[in-house]
């Protein structure tokens, strides 16, 4: 994968505002700590199910949260 491939995404930043903590948005969208923290990371690219759930919790379009470096 080149890095113009790569899914980039405000995680961080929307947990931050919307005072959520990584267990509690993987508790939102039904996955674990350990997964929001590797999507967070861009160490794992979560399948579009799992983007729009994302999305979905701080209600932002799909492209607001992720997008391609």
């Amino acid at each position: 994968m080149s890095d113009e491939d790569l899914l980039k995404n405000d995680l961080r930043v929307l947990r931050a505002k919307g005072d959520l903590s990584q267990e509690a948005l993987a508790e939102k969208v039904g996955v674990t700590r350990v997964t929001i923290n590797k999507i967070e990371n861009g160490k794992w690219v979560p399948s579009t199910v799992l983007a729009l759930k994302i999305a979905r919790v701080f209600g932002e379009p799909l492209e607001k949260v992720f997008w391609l470096a």
